[in-house]
């Protein structure tokens, strides 16, 4: 199935240590699980070991950066990766600060009764432990229910050497500790599938259909996705889509991580032009791309949120691909080739002409800000990363999503017409971006090519949507409203 390539998996291995920066292994087309060093204690091997990750998930944006930490409960603070590294990472009550979570929670509002859906291509071997440490990291409950199924069919045995599982390992921690970070009174459920090879979704959208059909959650997190292009027929692919927005249940997915450009259906090479990343472009599905969040220590606001764009940040580029760049790593978002823009769009139409656009909305993303995760499966050193990305963004909003439907006491099912209608009245939930693009550029085939994206302005953008949330307002607006 295409999921576990490089282009599909939204995540990016950011690879450094603090003695040594890795160098990016590039896969070969027709090899692109590649295989990753034999385990040492070695910083070099560890590095070594990233970047062979980085090789498989190239094409996008889950950044890991290995905090050197071996005590379970000292994660890294801000300050300790500002650093050793140039950049921020938050945990989880700087990015409740952020978001103006405390005035929700403080209604007893925290997801109880509701189930978040992580959809995951071969899930974590150790993601019960990793999200108890996690939790007890952050003084955070445990989710009431935390689960993990494969309706459509049987897992492989994990093997730390196979890339492809090591990559989706850590992408199912990031989903899953993240969405439990924002709504921690909400149930978890992982729904694992199994990989056959990479031209095929449907075991993806068949799991999902289970999960519709026996009604076993409220939200469904999908930070996966690949070039519309690339994908194939996508038109026939969206029964899960359809039978949860029957069904009240909502779906989101990520809008990638490489700017306007996304990789083509060889998982190495870059479309020149613009693109858009489908399941994101599916009408009945949010799309959420990703803000740099500007935060103190504290997590309040130093500046106003911007559109996510690393492509140009030497530091960043640094610590992913072991050079200056410019490589893409920005928030995706732009216009689908496929699907003609929704009725809840309307409004918009000036912006997205006669197509689909995306992201609907916003949330942090950033590589120059990332957020801390705990992972202990075999591949890499048990520890603290810091990681980035839209699969950040969507785990992060579909925790807001579980919020709303606790406080609506139901499912909300599709979500946009309400984001768009909360964006047109000018409600305080909704916080606009207004800087920032997700213009990208690097070389290919002996050229520089620059793919021009969008750029964020007042109202809806083709970068960051309507713009980001303060959840204090956008809960209780959103439940009342879908």
């Amino acid at each position: 199935m295409r999921l576990p390539t490089k282009h599909a998996l939204r995540g990016l291995v950011i690879a450094a240590t603090a003695t040594a920066a890795a160098v990016a292994i590039q896969a070969t087309a027709t090899h692109t699980a590649a295989t990753l060093p034999k385990p040492s204690t070695a910083q070099a091997t560890q590095s070594a070991r990233i970047a062979a990750l980085n090789a498989l998930v190239l094409r996008t944006g889950r950044g890991i950066i290995h905090m050197n930490r071996t005590a379970v409960y000292d994660p890294p603070t801000t300050n300790d990766c500002r650093q050793q590294f140039q950049i921020s990472c938050f945990d989880p009550a700087q990015i409740q600060q952020a978001y103006n979570l405390s005035p929700v929670y403080n209604a007893n509002i925290d997801g109880q009764g509701r189930t978040i859906v992580v959809v995951d291509v071969f899930g974590s071997p150790t993601i019960s432990n990793d999200l108890t440490q996690f939790d007890n990291a952050f003084g955070l409950p445990d989710p009431p229910s935390f689960q993990t199924i494969a309706p459509a069919g049987r897992i492989p045995g994990y093997d730390q050497n196979n890339a492809d599982m090591v990559a989706w390992a850590g992408e199912t921690t990031l989903d899953v500790e993240w969405a439990h970070a924002i709504a921690p009174g909400a149930n978890v459920l992982l729904v694992e599938v199994p990989a056959k090879h990479t031209d095929d979704f449907s075991k993806a959208i068949s799991a999902e259909n289970y999960v519709v059909k026996h009604h076993l959650g409220d939200v469904i997190s999908q930070s996966w996705g690949t070039a519309e292009q690339a994908a194939g027929p996508i038109r026939s692919l969206r029964s899960a889509y359809q039978a949860a927005a029957k069904n009240h249940i909502t779906v989101i997915a990520s809008t990638g991580d490489t700017g306007a450009a996304n990789a083509g259906s060889d998982g190495l090479t870059y479309y020149t032009f613009p693109t858009a990343s489908w399941p994101a472009t599916d009408p009945l599905v949010t799309a959420v791309g990703g803000t740099d969040l500007h935060l103190y220590a504290t997590g309040s606001r130093a500046s106003a949120d911007t559109v996510w764009n690393d492509t140009y940040n030497n530091s960043v580029q640094q610590l992913i691909f072991g050079d200056n760049g410019p490589n893409p790593l920005a928030t995706g978002g732009g216009k689908s080739a496929f699907f003609s823009r929704p009725s809840y769009q309307g409004a918009v139409k000036k912006v997205t002409g006669k197509a689909r656009g995306i992201p609907d909305i916003s949330m942090s993303g950033a590589c120059a800000d990332s957020v801390n995760v705990y992972q202990s499966y075999g591949g890499l050193q048990a520890g603290w990363y810091a990681v980035c990305g839209t699969s950040e963004s969507a785990p992060l909003f579909a925790g807001v999503v579980a919020l709303a439907a606790q406080k609506a006491g139901h499912g909300l099912g599709l979500i946009n017409p309400a984001i768009y209608k909360l964006a047109a009245e000018h409600a305080p939930g909704i916080v606009e971006v207004t800087q920032g693009n997700n213009t990208v550029s690097f070389s290919q085939n002996h050229h520089r090519y620059t793919v021009h994206g969008y750029s964020a302005r007042h109202g809806y953008s083709l970068a960051a949507g309507v713009g980001t949330i303060n959840a204090q307002f956008f809960v209780p607006e959103l439940a009342k409203l879908a």
